[in-house]
């Protein structure tokens, strides 16, 4: 499926899988862009780590079903970002990545950045879940207020729960709600499969069990010219380093790989274990110029990366973010050839359409 195709497929309704380059299909050209730009909407999953361990023990633990769990009210926040495309020929594509948790903070949230004028307007062209937990998929009602017939790409994974959620319903006593139908295309993306978003973007899912029943992420990869891969991440459940590897294996101009965005899950809820702090210096051997951490990264996880002298953007530590020392809520991030890399404060959207 072309760019063209694809674009052609996310505004017509219905639902299908999305076609994509599968696995073993040799490395893939997804093209270049001119330019990016992040907006960290949101990286405050919750606002009491504390507490939802207490849930998540009470329900069973990591095992429980999270569509079934008693999470307790007011400690949800949420994770979304907005990645901005400037395409070689001056063109936008604007793609919304997740949804957050708790559908009023992240209004507010979408409110402090901009995003919700872009959705009245009809100018983000597809929601991309990257994955099923609660903090990423649960706000979906903020954005459905705004724009119900979106076009939404998720992992082919999901659980029946979260189809059930996009047709709008409430689930207790997880809290869970969403009281707007969708009534836009679904796009369905299969694991391995590399599915071309725009020129220089593609979406690839990956499969794997994740914590309180939930299967598979999805994430993101934009070529940006003179700079090299951009690899943008909801939660990194795959792994940083399967996450990096799979670009350099299968992308046409994988072996560079210019920044790192998103959260990593290397310490969400805490200290470094032995594995986190493998999978921090393995990263050394990508050669990420550029690393935007937040979320379930995890404040000592980038501590260990600042300490070993990598690239770690900072952030304002603005609008509820735990700090400086990372992308918090509100931050922007620029990449793009001419450009020089720089973090600033969401001031307003791009303006650039096809």
């Amino acid at each position: 499926m072309d760019e063209s195709d694809t674009r052609r497929a996310a505004r017509a309704g219905g639902e299908a899988p999305a076609a994509g380059s599968p696995a073993g299909a040799g490395r893939v050209d997804i093209g270049v862009c001119r330019s990016l730009r992040i907006t960290c909407i949101s990286e405050t999953g919750w606002h009491d780590t504390g507490a939802l361990l207490g849930d998540i023990k009470a329900a069973g633990g990591m095992q429980a079903n999270q569509w079934e769990t008693a999470w307790r009210p007011g400690n949800g926040a949420g994770s979304a970002s907005l990645i901005e495309i400037e395409t070689v020929d001056g063109d936008g594509y604007r793609i919304l990545l997740d949804t957050g948790w708790d559908p009023d903070y992240m209004a507010e949230r979408f409110a402090a950045t901009g995003v919700d004028v872009l959705l009245r307007r009809g100018e983000i062209d597809l929601l991309l879940v990257s994955h099923e937990h609660f903090d990423h998929f649960w706000g979906l009602e903020a954005v459905l207020r705004l724009r119900p017939d979106i076009a939404i790409a998720l992992p082919a994974s999901l659980r029946d729960e979260g189809r059930a959620f996009l047709r709008g319903g409430a689930f207790a006593p997880a809290g869970a709600r969403n009281g707007i139908a969708h009534t836009g295309r679904l796009l369905w993306h299969g694991a391995d499969e590399v599915h071309r978003l725009a020129d220089g973007v593609a979406a690839v899912a990956f499969d794997l069990p994740i914590a309180l029943g939930v299967r598979g992420e999805q994430s993101l990869y934009v070529n940006v010219a003179g700079k090299g891969i951009v690899c943008i991440t909801g939660c990194c459940h795959q792994g940083v380093e399967r996450f990096a590897q799979f670009a350099r294996d299968r992308l046409a101009g994988g072996e560079r790989l210019h920044g790192l965005y998103g959260g990593l899950h290397l310490a969400p809820f805490g200290p470094l274990d032995d594995a986190a702090q493998a999978a921090i210096r393995n990263l050394a051997e990508y050669g990420f110029e550029r690393i935007a951490c937040n979320h379930c990264t995890g404040a000592a996880a980038v501590e260990k990366m600042i300490e070993l002298g990598y690239p770690v953007a900072r952030g304002s530590g603005g609008s509820g973010s735990a700090g400086e020392r990372y992308i918090g809520n509100g931050d922007q991030l620029r990449f793009g050839c001419g450009i020089e890399d720089a973090t600033t404060r969401a001031a307003s959207c791009c303006t650039n359409r096809r």
